[in-house]
């Protein structure tokens, strides 16, 4: 009983020195450190564990600390989730005025917020979360004090600076540019409280040092909630998969390198043998996955964020049933046949005159991830039996759950928790998943071979997927898609960016991925909806009640999802949106940050 009061109060102490108190402008932290001193708290491997577990504390907060991405909490969580993070693409389409900043930035309407708390782009996921990296800085400044041996503290020296290394690409992504701290600042630090950003390649190279430490050095205990040597692989993978794609279609240079690494880090966790795709029930296993309270002990789950009634719990499929908007007509038309070839090629496409066709000879994906009406009892989505409302249903029109496309998604639909009593969820946040590490792998492999890929590796990666789900094999020379032959890549990366846009849908990747392959022009296309044409709008919609305006396309009316709002008619220009303002308090605080271009 003594020892345990002596941890709870050294864990409340720590706790409270280290992290309880905001930095001065991110930088600072007044509380002197000779209150824990050398004698009495970094002497055991309890010590490092206690204070390492600040970090996660920290990060829980994922408007501040979007590394380790969840659905925040409570309240928060109705705009603050990866579930959100593609309301910025051309993958959905939110119209809820809580979700206006997603749609803002999609528009290309993005400002300098006033302030890193403003409920703002920018303010959201801002160029903040400093008092991270003070922590991460005295960490690793005192670590070496413990009498314990050098494998143990090199494994919780790997994991502080696994953390500085995710926190630091997040903010090169959308920043561009970053001030790398590796001291603990005080007042007197005038260089650093009022210095300059630093480059991308040296904070990169910096980011690169981080990844192959943790790498190196943490342990490989198989955790899905706090970080092992499989999470630093996985986000090595996706960190550096996703610098060398910004170097090479941003003519930065060097892409070589870190594609290299992507592949290297994605091939080493695949040859580990700890993971596998889910397997479920059949013409479900996808959909599955993403719809399950406890995912603990999945094959297919890296790490997770999990969510507890009573310690912390989320609302966001409340939230997030009503503000996603639905899927896109440009996300639907994506999905294969079931022959492998897109709509634009593929016989077997039937087209979307009649509404259930679209789900015809498609990826079976497709019917896992928006609902096939006749599906409605599978999901009781909506809550209710089957034919107390029908389906697909339309913003304007009266009961059951609407969208503004007429694609209802169900890939993370559980009704349990999306129609729970508020903050009363345990939705989990599936951060890192197999799938993605198998994509990864396959995408860095292609760009490796300027284009091109063996057909080995697209079996032990992406045909894995396919397999899963009962889809024709991926080769290593398909045709090439009419969609996308301006887009002056091979059509096989054609396809292998299909299948990540397909694999990962609503998991906070499209926005980013798009950035990084410097196609931003994409998202001056307006996003539509289902075809609304007489047959259709008088068979779903006989009242006249839906409000989504119309366009045509090729003579036929779809909905039209942004006519008559301010983001109508989205701009990108490429001098400025493939980053985010600073916002303007920071500015204030460090006139030498600068902001970026544009704002």
């Amino acid at each position: 009983m003594k020892n345990l009061t002596r941890n709870i109060l050294k864990i409340i102490i720590a706790l409270f020195i280290f992290y309880g108190c905001e930095l001065n402008d991110d930088f600072l932290e007044r509380q002197p450190l000779d209150e824990i001193s050398n004698a009495s708290f970094w002497n055991t491997e309890n010590d490092l564990m206690v204070f390492n577990q600040g970090f996660y504390n920290l990060v829980q907060t994922d408007k501040t600390y979007p590394i380790l991405f969840g659905h925040d909490r409570r309240f928060d969580s109705h705009r603050i989730s990866y579930l959100h993070y593609d309301g910025m693409s051309d993958n959905t389409a939110p119209r809820h005025g809580r979700h206006s900043s997603y749609a803002r930035i999609r528009a290309g309407m993005a400002v300098a917020p006033s302030s890193k708390n403003a409920n703002a782009p920018g303010g959201w996921y801002g160029y903040e979360g400093f008092p991270l990296i003070r922590a991460v800085n005295i960490g690793l400044a005192n670590y070496d004090k413990a009498d314990v041996s050098e494998a143990v503290k090199n494994h919780y020296k790997a994991e502080a600076r696994l953390m500085r290394a995710m926190f630091y690409a997040r903010l090169i992504r959308d920043f561009g540019t970053a001030q790398w701290v590796e001291q603990e600042v005080t007042t007197a630090d005038e260089d650093i409280l009022n210095g300059p950003r630093d480059s991308r390649d040296f904070v990169m190279n910096k980011v690169l040092e981080d990844l192959n430490f943790a790498v190196a050095n943490i342990r490989d205990n198989g955790d899905k909630i706090k970080l092992s040597k499989s999470q630093a692989l996985h986000m090595k993978s996706r960190i550096c998969l996703l610098e060398g794609t910004w170097r090479k279609y941003h003519g930065l240079g060097n892409e070589t390198s870190w594609l290299t690494h992507a592949a290297d880090a994605a091939k080493e966790l695949m040859d580990g043998g700890k993971y596998s795709l889910h397997k479920g029930a059949p013409g479900r296993t996808y959909n599955e996955l993403h719809s399950m309270e406890d995912i603990d002990n999945n094959s297919e789950v890296i790490h997770f964020v999990k969510y507890q009634l009573g310690v912390k719990a989320n609302h966001v499929q409340s939230y997030h049933r009503g503000y996603n908007g639905g899927m896109t007509k440009n996300m639907v038309e994506d999905y294969l046949c079931s022959d492998g070839l897109p709509i634009s090629l593929s016989p077997l496409y039937k087209g979307d005159a009649v509404y259930e066709d679209i789900w015809e000879n498609r990826d079976p994906r497709l019917r896992q991830t928006i609902m096939l009406p006749e599906d409605q009892p599978i999901y009781r989505y909506g809550n209710h039996d089957y034919g107390a409302n029908t389906y697909p249903r339309i913003q304007g029109m009266s009961g059951g759950l609407k969208s503004y496309t007429g694609y209802h998604i169900i890939k993370i639909y559980n009704v349990k928790s999306a129609h729970a009593g508020y903050s009363t969820s345990i939705t989990p946040g599936l951060s890192m998943r197999y799938a993605e590490t198998l994509l990864n792998y396959a995408e860095a492999k292609a760009e490796l071979g300027n284009g091109s890929i063996s057909q080995a590796d697209l079996d032990i990666s992406i045909n894995l997927l396919r397999d899963r789900d009962g889809m024709v094999h991926m080769t290593n020379n398909p045709p090439m898609d009419p969609r996308y032959a301006a887009d002056g890549i091979s059509a096989l990366l054609v396809e292998i960016r299909r299948e990540r846009r397909v694999e990962l849908f609503m998991e906070g990747h499209r926005y980013n991925d798009l950035r990084r392959w410097g196609q931003g022009k994409k998202l001056e296309n307006k996003d539509f909806g289902m075809r609304w044409d007489a047959a259709n709008s008088s068979r779903f919609d006989p009242d006249g009640k839906t409000t989504v305006k119309t366009s045509e396309i090729d003579g036929v009316p779809y909905l039209e999802i942004y006519k008559g709002t301010d983001f109508e008619n989205p701009v990108f220009d490429e001098s400025k949106h493939y980053y985010w303002p600073l916002p303007l308090d920071v500015l204030s605080q460090n006139p030498n940050l600068k902001q970026n271009p544009g704002y």
